[in-house]
């Protein structure tokens, strides 16, 4: 078998292809299915040449019974994950995947060092570099991902959570992690050693994990799309420290890949919220209802409620109409009748649109993939730069669990939350329908100035069954 280690980069090299293929691919809706599938064979590639490299290498049996018993556990956590959690879950399961790679990176880091210090020649300072970079990231990419699914799931409070010197608190943290990170490499580079070396590993590794509860506890529910995408980046980050680690050019390919491109992703969401990514961390965004936003009712408007008729009366007399989708789409699994409006209103001749925030819903795409799941045609989406301008010319501007992202104190409330925020123009429309269960703030904790424009006729309830009674009076107008 000594071919093995020949062919061996030889194949990582073609997975590695296959990884930046498969992220050009993920840049278009109609591509993304070939490039998710081309990534996912370079990953197949790359795991069935890490089996050989291990065979080769002669670990033994117990080696090929844990490479093979990792290769069944991922496959079937990834079935199970794909096929079982429904799309509302996705930013959950999304965030446990997170956590697991980050997790992983930490793990190897910690046994690779603990196996270079029990050899004679001990760690270079340069090892010892990568694996505290490995564990400091994974460990806090996995405890932020911990907190990121909580909120998510409702575990945790999906409120920023504030509490007395909290930033002295997560500074101190960040500090004392990179005095044990530097007393690990002295050790190694000049042999000062003040603790046991597993002293200070463990402490690391306990500090790490403890600051990406610090972390990512303070950020409100209505940040975690961002948070999502820089935990992302956080686990490439931590997977390429463990390719240096191990000496493994595909990990450091693929994990480099994964934190800059969710690098770049985190910034194009900060600028979509147009705040700063340094705001969204530490900002508690949401943390509480501002004073303003509850008298928003004292300069004598009030909110207009419709019918399932009304509102199924002036969408079939439209000839325009723009579906606003959010979070309330999602929880009610909406979106299979939302296409089945679509479809009875494109049957009478009105021009149907769907507008997607960039930061709609819990994780970055949310509403795309509900949407791609409901056979929404691609030629359909429009992000909120394409479409924004249209919303003049729409007749009936259908929001459908959206709050923060089509509030207009974005724009004119000096004192509010979310004032910069780059919203979708609704409240430009001619007509508005607003589907929601409640007149209970979203998760910057405001109140929407748009449900009190006069314009605008609330729809109260289930997002799927108010869609559907619209649909039932749609179809007995027929």
């Amino acid at each position: 078998m000594e071919y093995l280690p020949s062919w061996i980069p030889v194949v990582y090299l073609i997975a590695a292809v296959s990884f930046v293929l498969g992220l050009k691919g993920l840049s278009g809706p109609t591509t993304a299915v070939l490039g998710n599938r081309i990534a996912a064979a370079g990953m197949l590639l790359a795991v069935a040449a890490t089996f050989f490299d291990v065979q080769y290498r002669e670990y033994g049996q117990t080696g090929l019974l844990l490479t093979v018993g990792g290769m069944l556990g991922g496959g079937v956590a990834g079935v199970a994950g794909g096929r079982l959690v429904k799309m509302t879950a996705m930013p959950q399961m999304v965030a446990l995947f997170n956590g697991a790679g980050g997790g992983s990176a930490a793990l190897v880091s910690i046994l690779e060092y603990t196996h270079s210090i029990g050899t004679v020649e001990g760690p270079t300072p340069g090892a010892v570099l990568s694996v505290v970079l490995g564990l400091m990231i994974g460990a806090v990419s996995f405890s932020g991902s911990a907190i990121a699914f909580g909120k998510l799931q409702g575990i945790v409070t999906p409120r920023a959570f504030r509490y007395p010197l909290q930033r002295p608190v997560t500074g101190a943290l960040f500090v004392a992690m990179l005095a044990l990170a530097g007393m690990l490499i002295a050790a190694a580079g000049f042999g000062v050693q003040a603790l046991p070396v597993e002293t200070v590993l463990v402490g690391l590794t306990v500090l790490a994990l403890v600051f990406g509860v610090a972390l990512v506890m303070p950020i409100g529910g209505a940040d975690m799309p961002v948070v999502i995408s820089l935990l992302n980046a956080y686990t490439g980050l931590a997977v390429a420290a463990a390719g240096f680690v191990l000496g493994n050019q595909l990990l450091i390919v693929a994990g480099t890949l994964v934190g800059a491109s969710g690098t770049i992703l985190t910034r194009l969401m900060s600028k979509a919220m147009n705040r700063s990514l340094g705001n969204v961390l530490f900002g508690a965004f949401g943390a509480a209802t501002t004073a303003g936003a509850a008298a928003r009712t004292d300069d004598g408007r009030t909110v207009r409620e419709v019918s399932a008729e009304d509102a199924a009366i002036l969408l079939q007399y439209a000839q325009e109409v723009i579906v606003v989708p959010g979070y309330g789409m999602a929880v009610a699994q909406a979106q299979h009748a939302v296409r089945q409006l679509a479809d009875l209103l494109g049957s009478k001749g009105v021009n149907v649109r769907y507008a997607i925030h960039p930061v709609a819903g819990r994780m970055p795409g949310h509403m795309n993939v509900l949407l791609a799941e409901a056979n929404v045609p691609y030629e359909k989406l429009f992000d909120m730069e394409q479409i924004n301008d249209d919303f003049k010319n729409a007749d009936v501007a259908l929001v459908i669990g959206a709050n923060d992202v089509t509030n207009p104190a974005a724009r004119t409330d000096t004192g509010s939350p979310i004032y910069g925020m780059p919203i979708l123009n609704v409240d430009q429309a001619k007509n508005v329908i607003v589907i929601k269960r409640s007149m209970k703030p979203g998760f910057a904790g405001i109140d929407n100035d748009l449900y009190l424009d006069p314009k605008t006729g609330m729809l109260f309830g289930d997002a799927k069954a108010a869609v559907e009674r619209v649909v039932t009076e749609l179809k007995r107008e027929a």
